[in-house]
Parts: C-alpha cells; structure tokens; sequence
C-alpha cells in the first residue's frame, strides 16, 4: 500500500514537473523579442558568437530537440545570462533564494508559535469570550493585506519610534562574508562578530518582515487548529473520557491534541509554499534582497532569462513542499493514505 501511495506520488510529480518546464521553455516563445536572445540572454553578438548559440541551443532544429536541450541546462545549473547584469540567472538564484527560504522559515516558525496555541486555546473555551477575543482578531489579520500592515508597521516603529530599520538584512557597518548567505547562520559560524552586534541588527531587520509575513499563516492556523479540535472533541472516545471524569486539561492533552494535529501538519506545509509568493510584496516593501525581489526587479527590467529562472525556481519549490507536506501528513496519518483514493 505505501509503495502505491509513494508512486502515485511520484508520478503526480513528474508530471507537474514536467508541466512546469513546458511552460517554462514555452516563454522563450511567448516574450517579445529575438529568440536566440530570449534563450541565452546575450546580446550584441557577432556572426560567429550567433552561430555557436544556434548550435547550443538548437535554433534551427525541431521543438522537440530544443525542449530536450533546454532540460540538460536546466540539468546542469545552465540557465541563461541576467540581461540587466550580465550573469549568470542560475548564480543568481542560488545567491538570492536562501534570503527568501529564511525569511519563510522565520515566518513560519512565529505562525506555528502563536497560531497553534491560540486555536486550542479558542477550541477549549469555545463559544466564551477567550474564543470570541481571538476570532475576531483572526478575522482582522485575516482581512489585513499584507502590505498595508507593512507600511502601517513602518510608519509606526520605523519612522515614529525608530526602534526597527526599513529595509535589508543588515546593516552597513557589518561585514559579513555569504558562506550559506542564511545571515544569521552565517553570523554564528564566523563566530559572532562585532561582539554580538551584527547578530543582534539582523535579528531587527529580520523583525518586521517575519511578523507582516507570518500574519496570514498565523491566522489560517488558528482557525484550522480549532475547527480540527472541536471536531476531535466531539468524538464519542473524547465523551467517554469526559464522562470518567477526566477535566478539560487531561481531555485535550492527553486525547485530543493528538489527533487534530494530524491535519494541521498538512497544513504547515501547505502554507509553507504559500508563505513564497507572499514573500514577494514583503521583499519589495522592505528591500529583502531575496529571489521575490530580485523577479518584480527583473519583470520591471524586461530581463526575460531573469523572468524564467525565477519562476522556474520559484515554483519548483512550491511544488516540492505541497508534495513534502502531502507525505508528511501520509506518513504521521497512514489512514489518509487509504481515503485519499477512496478506500475506507
């Protein structure tokens, strides 16, 4: 059965993958401009320099054959030349995309943190004030764009009180070499610097990102971990507990918290990949110097090499954590397995 579920899975993913590249190759096609351009990213190039391209591309030859050239760049890390800066789009990525997968993961965790507890708190006094405080601030961050609180968020402890800086990963006085460019990894393993301070100022810039991003995953959160309690709760094992005497504490640690967590694992890491394209507007409000910045940049430049490359990075990792996420709640709840195909 789970040799089943594993290749139905990997088909599945296959398939999009293979989906995501057609579209991908296709845009070489759909841009406005030569399309030996739109394929390398070079321009400006003599005759000779054009003949050699062709031939690395397969120009003159048949889609097929370019479509199967383009997978073995794509393969080898061969992405095409950034047309505003000249290099190379796949360095570009490999650079950028760890600011972004930071930021996410620090929103994230804060999601978790505060959305997890609140949901249970809300589901143990439900339908009293504790559920009714805390849906109604889940309905206002819920409605909240994202960047209307980040602005909000500038204006108020940025440029009123200035306890937080406006924009980048840290400041201009630290040096600090991109080992893994996650910076406050790289802070730890050069030994903590500057006595801690350059630590300490990217722990601030990382504050207001994290919190304007984290605002929607904590909110879905919170209400699927209660929606998922109270209906745990309502189970007739959970009533024979409680009619043996067992008080609401021992009933939702000991009994219900299990099992509504299962769906809520899910649910992180379908979130996890949501929490990429919403990095997007955060990195551009807040100049993070991450791969959503660095596409809006590129889309505004007309960089179409750039514009390829981001979305295919882009959402190759959507698609990897919606399927991570699918065989983590598979492998903590094997019964989904079973329904997921119509078997009971």
């Amino acid at each position: 059965m789970l040799f089943e579920y594993l290749l139905r899975r990997i088909s599945l993913l296959v398939f999009m993958v293979f989906t995501l590249t057609v579209f991908t190759f296709s845009l070489n096609y759909l841009f406005p401009g030569d399309l030996l351009t739109n394929f390398s990213g070079q321009v400006n190039s003599n005759y000779s320099q054009t003949q050699i391209l062709a031939q690395k591309y397969h120009i003159n030859e048949n889609i097929v054959m370019q479509y199967g050239a383009f997978l073995v760049r794509i393969a080898s890390g061969d992405w095409g030349v950034s047309l505003s800066s000249g290099q190379s789009v796949f360095e570009h990525v490999i650079r950028l995309f760890p600011a972004t997968l930071e930021l996410c993961v620090y929103a994230l965790g804060v999601a978790v943190l505060l959305g997890i507890p609140a949901g249970i708190v809300a589901s143990a006094y439900h339908r009293r004030w504790p559920d009714r405080v805390i849906n109604s601030l889940t309905l206002m961050g819920f409605s909240i764009p994202i960047f209307w609180l980040a602005l909000l968020l500038i204006m108020v402890f940025c440029l009123s009180f200035g306890l937080f800086p406006m924009s980048g990963r840290i400041g201009l006085l630290y040096e600090i070499e991109p080992i893994s460019n996650f910076i406050l990894i790289d802070i730890a393993i050069q030994g903590f610097p500057y006595h801690g301070l350059a630590f300490f100022d990217a722990l601030r810039h990382l504050a207001l990102p994290t919190v304007v991003l984290a605002m929607y995953p904590t909110t879905v959160l919170v209400r699927f971990t209660r929606d998922s309690m109270l209906h745990v709760l309502e189970q007739n094992y959970i009533k024979t507990a409680r009619a043996k005497g067992l008080n609401r504490r021992q009933l939702i640690l000991h009994h219900a918290l299990r099992n509504a967590l299962l769906p809520v694992i899910k649910q992180i890491g379908l979130q996890f990949s949501t929490l990429i394209t919403l990095a997007m507007v955060t990195e551009v409000i807040f100049s993070w110097p991450g791969i959503g910045r660095w596409l809006i940049d590129s889309i505004y430049q007309r960089d179409y090499p750039a514009i390829q490359g981001g979305l295919l990075a882009v959402s190759m990792f959507v698609i990897l954590a919606n399927m991570l996420a699918e065989f983590s709640h598979s492998l903590f709840d094997p019964l989904s397995r079973n329904q997921a195909y119509g078997k009971v």
